[in-house]
């Protein structure tokens, strides 16, 4: 398996890590089974956050006792000092550590500078002065702001979107990290669920300096990342295809179901109702047309344009207009005027 060094910190690990936002969605036995089989495979950088609810708790209770063993990554959505320090105290507590290997500020849209009047590049120092955190990452979705980050030189990580859905400009955001000594952190490997050829992503991820961070909540997920620790995919003329394909169905106005729209004025489920056409397609299952789901998507009825959710969103969707066209298909398939 290739090793990866992020950047700067020296932190040198396996070219496959594990996300851990999903876990917070399963039992901590659950959790607890999977971090301890995703090391014994051969993982070894563990990332999560204060926003994935217990996630960090699951992780804490995982590897209690092997500390050394692995990297902690977290990240804080801090916006002032005070909310930085409590947030640092309660993940350390949680991951039951005195240090964190790697604290990044979460899903920014600024970069965050000494002398800003903010505080929190200063509360980053302080933190890493104590010994509380031995490196500084930051976390961003908007490419402005990421090549904003990159040039400033004050971070040793950033973790951005990357998947062979990224386009050049994205490409070329991973070049100069390497470039600037930085490490780069690559999320949404799978384009937010929509990309489902495990092979495919991670042939594509080789080419790249970078550490992808897959989403793991199932057993049988973990268990295919963890087979190419023992088989790296090759990017393989029929691997280009699909990726070619997916590029072509895919490319440009697609919700990658991160949430950060929610929660809506009017209740609808916007992370998976904006993109319930793909889901349909892309992750067969009758789940999506039963009751519950009929129910969700008939929301986007009862939707005001008010426009909070594309204030909110990182990729600039023109929601309202996304989440209706998903509807009219949706209705299309329950009447069986278009098939799946």
């Amino acid at each position: 398996m290739k090793l990866i060094t992020l950047g700067r910190t020296g932190m040198t690990v396996p070219q496959n890590a594990f996300g851990a936002l999903p876990i917070q969605r399963v039992s901590l036995e659950t959790a607890v089974s999977l971090l301890r089989r995703a090391y014994q495979g051969g993982m070894r950088f563990f990332d999560t956050a204060r926003a994935y609810s217990d996630s960090e708790t699951k992780l804490g209770a995982a590897f209690v006792g092997m500390r050394d063993q692995v990297y902690l990554a977290t990240k804080t959505q801090a916006k002032t000092p005070e909310e930085f320090w409590r947030d640092l105290e309660t993940s350390l507590r949680e991951l039951q550590t005195d240090y964190i290997d790697l604290y990044q500020l979460h899903c920014v849209k600024q970069c965050y500078r000494p002398g800003d009047g903010t505080g929190m590049y200063e509360a980053l120092l302080e933190a890493k002065a104590q010994g509380k955190i031995r490196h500084i990452g930051i976390t961003a979705h908007l490419i402005g702001v990421a090549e904003e980050i990159v040039a400033s030189g004050l971070y040793e990580t950033l973790q951005f979107p990357f998947s062979y859905l990224s386009a050049e400009r994205d490409q070329a955001l991973v070049r100069a990290c390497e470039a600037a000594g930085m490490g780069f952190i690559a999320m949404k490997g799978l384009a937010g669920g929509l990309l489902n050829n495990a092979e495919a992503c991670m042939a594509f991820m080789r080419q790249f300096n970078v550490l992808p961070i897959w989403g793991v909540q199932r057993a049988e997920e973990l268990e295919q990342w963890l087979a190419f620790f023992d088989r790296e995919p090759e990017l393989t003329p029929e691997l280009e295809a699909v990726i070619r394909a997916d590029r072509s169905s895919l490319a440009g106005n697609f919700c990658r179901g991160c949430g950060y729209c929610m929660p809506c004025t009017v209740g609808i489920t916007i992370n998976q109702c904006a993109r319930m056409s793909q889901m349909v397609r892309r992750a067969p299952s009758a789940a999506w047309l039963n009751r519950h789901w009929q129910e969700e998507m008939a929301k986007i009825d009862d939707c005001v344009d008010c426009g909070l959710c594309m204030s909110r969103c990182p990729y600039g969707l023109e929601i309202p207009a996304l989440l209706r066209r998903n509807l009219v298909d949706y209705r299309e398939i329950l009447a069986g005027k278009t098939t799946v």
